[in-house]
Formats: C-alpha cells, sequence, structure tokens
C-alpha cells in the first residue's frame, strides 16, 4: 500500500493515531542507530533510507534517478513492516538478525527482507537498532555491489550453457550457481565487515 505523501512529516500525519505512535517509535531506533551516510526520506511511497548520490552518484539501478534503498518503514494494511535491505536469509546480517530476535522469545514474522509487525510490543527494539547500527553506508555499498556482481555472473553462465545442454545438467548448473553465489555473498559481507573495522 503505497501512499502518495510527498514528505515523512505529511506520511506520519495521515496514519491512524494507535499506528502512528508504533511507527514513530520504530522511526526514532532506526534514526539513533542510523549511519550517517544514509538519508531518510519518501522512496516508493514509503519512510525510506537509502545512500544519496552525493555518496553513491550510480544511484539504484533499478531505477538510477533514486538513491540507493537500504530500508523502508511504513504501515500496510493489515500489518506494519521495517524492510531492511540486507537482511536476505544467508547472508550474515540475516542470519544474526534473525537468531537475536528470536532469542528475544518475541515471535518474527519476516520474509525475505520484510520484518511484519501487529503492534510496537512484537518488536525487540534493541535488535531492530542494532541491526542497523552495523550496516554503515559504505559496507551497504559493498554488499550491494558485491550482489550486482553475482547476479551479473549468473547470467553470464546462464547464457554460456545454452546451446545443446540437457534440461537436468542447467538444473545442476543453476543449483551450483546458486549455492556458489550464497557463499560469494557471504565472503563480501566478511570482507565488508573486515575493511568497516579496519576504517574505524
Amino acid at each position: 500500500m503505497q501512499s502518495k505523501a510527498a514528505s515523512v512529516a505529511e506520511y506520519l500525519a495521515s496514519l491512524p493515531a494507535d499506528r502512528r505512535g508504533a511507527i514513530e517509535r520504530i522511526r526514532s531506533v532506526i534514526l539513533e542507530n542510523l549511519d550517517g551516510g544514509f538519508e531518510e526520506g519518501m522512496q516508493y511511497g514509503m519512510i525510506g533510507y537509502y545512500v544519496p548520490h552525493s555518496l553513491y552518484p550510480p544511484g539504484y539501478h533499478c531505477n538510477p534517478a533514486q538513491g540507493l534503498p537500504f530500508a523502508a518503514l511504513a504501515s500496510q494494511k493489515n500489518y506494519m513492516a521495517v524492510y531492511i535491505m540486507c537482511m536476505y536469509e544467508g547472508s550474515p546480517e540475516g542470519d544474526r538478525f534473525r537468531e537475536e530476535w528470536e532469542s528475544t522469545g518475541k515471535r518474527l514474522d519476516m520474509g525475505k527482507c520484510c520484518v511484519r509487525f501487529k503492534t510496537l510490543d512484537d518488536v525487540p527494539l534493541e535488535v531492530l537498532g542494532g541491526a542497523f547500527k552495523r550496516v554503515t553506508a559504505k559496507k551497504y555499498i559493498e554488499y550491494y555491489e558485491a550482489a550486482l556482481r553475482m547476479n551479473e555472473e549468473r547470467k553470464a553462465g546462464a547464457k554460456s550453457g545454452r546451446g545443446g545442454a540437457k534440461k537436468s545438467a542447467k538444473k545442476t548448473s543453476k543449483k551450483a550457481a546458486k549455492q556458489s553465489g550464497t557463499k560469494r555473498a557471504k565472503k563480501a559481507w566478511k570482507r565488508a565487515g573486515k575493511n568497516a573495522r579496519g576504517r574505524a
């Protein structure tokens, strides 16, 4: 459910009181822990957190006019949600986030990178804040570029694998590429973390 609000203040003002309170509290936790390289603004009808063009000129590959999306906060029809683009299952950050959330005893309702919740009490705020604090803009750019390279390698592998290869061979090749891609993504995250610690 995309809002037509032109600003974050307008978006918040449009919410019912109970939703507004929860969204404002989650927003404050995000802003308290957000790296200075990110900016807040409206993106895709939600409150967005993104790497601006001043720091990453290419912008988002799907829409270069947009800053590079990192996270979003929204009130949807049947729930509220936080979207964190680097929390995909299988990534070190995603796995750590899931483990920390579940260790609090609170139920985690999560899709690929979307955390859904009905009330503020459903969210362990310290876990959410920690997830944002650990990812700097520079680290996120490294992760994003590694993911783009991985996708290009997959496409190149798929093209070279066409010709007379059998379907079963293609399936095996795709599975292997997916597994190796996950490993490359994990390695990219580890490298990004080491680089970030080295610069700190």
